[in-house]
């Protein structure tokens, strides 16, 4: 089934997936919330007549509402469901919901952190590039430390601590409460005012730290090279936006004749490690497929040691297809 409130129904990260919740997975959540009825706001186990009837009742007419109270999702592997979640308690009116998720209870000794962190990545997704939610935010009894470790690695910031909050085990315990905003990204073509970034960004030595030329840049050398691109009919050039700052670019040369285009991308280091990267390279071909129809994949190269930029390659589903000593290039057909 569809959500009819939203255009994608299908959020992904490599061979990671949220679907539609399936009335199939109905059992093992149930099993599921039981196992970990501790930290859920549940208080007696659920039984099979109890989990049918909710699916009936609640869950069904969710996809045929225009402004639903919660969204509710499937967590796959491949085709294979290892938890379910979704946005819950959602606030049309102020933009922001709370995050709701509980995994295979056999994964979480062992891959919490991890199905947390791959989890918040989708339902991002869901929340701010889907539903344009203002804010996000986890509401969690105090009883398991490794879940804050997992939200700060996807930049949630505690907002709250409601001190002994909730009963448990006869006795009381505080309530946490992480939020993330929505950030406003835009993918711009690059233009004049754009020079001093751009000339900022070629001669910052972490950003040229996995440049194939060394050599220093000047002023001179940039400004020329600059205006050649921006002018040339073979290059699309694009800076990404964050919050009205520039946080990065893309560019791509294009060699008409091949139907292809070469990938240049770069992120400001005050930017790195919050996925602009994946952002950047994602919507930036999306851009240059509407703009140049003509053209049918991309490449990139690559230096061995940039092991964020073949991560992100890898992810998006680019495939190598050239190695040396020293490099890897990464190609994709458009489709």
């Amino acid at each position: 089934m569809k959500y009819k409130f939203i255009n994608k129904n299908v959020f992904r990260d490599g061979e990671y997936s949220l679907c539609p919740i399936r009335f199939s997975d109905r059992y093992k959540i149930m099993q599921w919330r039981n196992e970990q009825i501790y930290h859920l706001r549940q208080t007696n186990p659920l039984t099979k007549d109890e989990q049918d009837a909710y699916f009936q009742r609640e869950v069904s007419k969710l996809f045929e509402q225009d402004q639903p109270s919660q969204i509710l999702f499937s967590y796959l592997i491949k085709d294979k469901c290892i938890g379910y979640g979704g946005l819950v308690h959602i606030n049309w009116t102020d933009k922001h919901a709370e995050i709701s998720f509980v995994m295979d209870t056999s994964l979480e000794r062992e891959f919490f952190e991890f199905h947390w962190t791959k989890y918040l990545s989708l339902i991002e997704q869901v929340a701010f590039d889907e539903l344009n939610l203002h804010k996000i935010f986890t509401y969690a009894f105090d009883l398991r430390p490794r879940l804050y470790s997992a939200l700060s690695s996807r930049e949630f910031n505690k907002e709250a601590t409601l001190k002994d909050h909730a009963l448990f085990n006869g006795k009381f315990i505080d309530v946490l409460i992480h939020a993330k905003l929505n950030e406003e990204k835009i993918l711009r073509i690059v233009g004049s005012e754009d020079l001093e970034i751009t000339f900022k960004w070629a001669t910052d030595k972490a950003v040229r730290a996995f440049a194939y030329s060394q050599e220093a840049i000047s002023e001179d050398q940039h400004v020329s090279w600059f205006r050649n691109k921006v002018a040339s009919v073979d290059t699309e050039y694009y800076i990404l936006e964050v919050n009205n700052k520039a946080a990065g670019s893309i560019r791509f040369d294009i060699e008409e004749e091949y139907g292809s285009a070469k990938i240049s991308y770069l992120i400001d280091p005050k930017f790195t490690g919050k996925g602009y990267g994946t952002y950047l390279l994602e919507k930036g071909v999306i851009k240059l497929k509407n703009t140049r129809p003509y053209v049918k994949s991309v490449f990139g190269h690559v230096l061995k040691e940039n092991l964020a930029s073949i991560k992100i390659f890898k992810k998006l589903g680019y495939e190598i297809s050239f190695e040396s000593n020293t490099e890897l290039k990464f190609e994709k057909r458009l489709k």
